[in-house]
């Protein structure tokens, strides 16, 4: 069976959206991930903060590497997220993800996404599908 950190590289092999967003893995084990970002020019939307959809891509990716982590292929089926507050350009973004609960075919999880002064900016819950197929 792969380690975590083999299994994480093997998904950021094949996955260019979150390697285009400048995401850096700082922990990895099953079910628990760290990982952070920087929020450049091209992330904001016509208000100049960061737009939704990058907070939720980080949470997104988070969950992703902890959930497979495990060493078996999990996709989400179900994910919510709450933006708290502002996210501006050369914010530095951290997205803490551990495990709520799992089992043989579900595991739901939780991502704190915080900000370089380690303010909440969002809140993300998702659930994902737990596959019989080994990484």
């Amino acid at each position: 069976m792969k380690s975590p950190a083999e299994i994480i590289e093997l998904m950021l092999a094949g996955d260019a959206f979150s390697n285009g967003l400048g995401m850096e893995v700082l922990h990895i084990e099953p079910g628990k991930c760290k990982i952070r970002m920087q929020v450049n020019e091209g992330m904001v939307n016509g208000f100049n903060i960061a737009h939704g959809g990058i907070t939720y891509a980080l949470a997104d990716s988070a969950m992703a590497f902890a959930s497979n982590a495990h060493g078996v292929q999990c996709v989400s089926i179900e994910t919510a997220i709450s933006h708290i507050k502002k996210v501006h350009i050369n914010d530095v973004l951290t997205a803490s993800c551990t495990t709520l609960s799992r089992n043989r075919k579900v595991g739901i999880y939780e991502v704190k996404v915080t900000n370089q002064s380690d303010e909440l900016v969002a809140h993300f819950k998702g659930t994902v599908l737990i596959s019989d197929r080994e990484w």
